[in-house]
């Protein structure tokens, strides 16, 4: 009996433990989203998830190991969202579309991300380039894509010429541009890009961009 009760608060603890990390990781995707690396302080997380700051280095070691595993986490997040695709059950146009589609959808939605992949580029990726996750969890997107544009050319729906990196890159373009340049645009023609009612066309509109990019010409029917 005390080894199970044992085995219980042990659980308990550990799952206690996991819900104060995970809420750690939570308010400093937000902290380091708002301020920047530099500007961001431990001691207002710690505050904001009542902790404290030996507890946060406790569990990350620096705010340097916070901030790192803040941006694995971020990266891990759309990974995962991609990789929920299903691309063997769809056609390669299809299966291009959804991917394009989805990583619109979680950027738009995901505005700490946008504004932390700002941030690390203003450090010129000091950071991230520390991460093996990252740059291992990174290569994945590159390889669905492959493999979706590979079926595509072999059955000759898509062109040859473009690659992988090229597909991500405009992609990743679109959609990190509504977040990143919303109040800019807004400022300067009126209009806000991430209002509700523009939602729907501009995700079918990026869907379109890149399948229509990829689509090789004489695949197409004329008359």
């Amino acid at each position: 009996m005390t080894g199970r009760l044992g085995e219980v608060r042990e659980g308990g603890v550990t799952q206690r433990a996991e819900r104060t990390r995970e809420d750690i990781l939570e308010v400093a995707t937000a902290e380091f989203a708002a301020n920047g690396y530099a500007g961001a302080r431990v001691d207002e997380i710690a505050a904001r998830t009542r902790t404290t700051k030996r507890m946060i280095y406790y569990y990350f070691g620096s705010k340097e190991g916070l901030y790192l595993t803040v941006l694995e986490r971020v990266y891990a997040q759309i990974r995962q969202v991609e990789r929920g695709v299903e691309i063997d059950e769809l056609s390669p146009d299809e299966a291009l579309r959804r991917l394009a589609e989805a990583t619109y959808e979680h950027h738009t939605t995901h505005e700490a991300f946008i504004q932390l992949v700002s941030i690390e580029n203003i450090h010129r990726a000091e950071h991230l380039r520390q991460s093996e996750t990252i740059l291992r969890e990174n290569i994945a997107v590159i390889t669905l894509l492959q493999q979706v544009i590979e079926r595509g050319v072999r059955e000759g729906i898509f062109r040859d010429d473009v690659d992988a990196l090229d597909v991500h890159m405009m992609i990743s373009a679109y959609a990190c541009f509504h977040v990143a340049n919303r109040h800019t645009f807004a400022a300067i023609f009126d209009r806000d890009m991430l209002a509700p009612a523009l939602q729907e066309s501009h995700r079918r509109l990026i869907g379109d961009m890149v399948v229509a990019t990829m689509t090789d010409p004489r695949a197409v029917p004329h008359g």
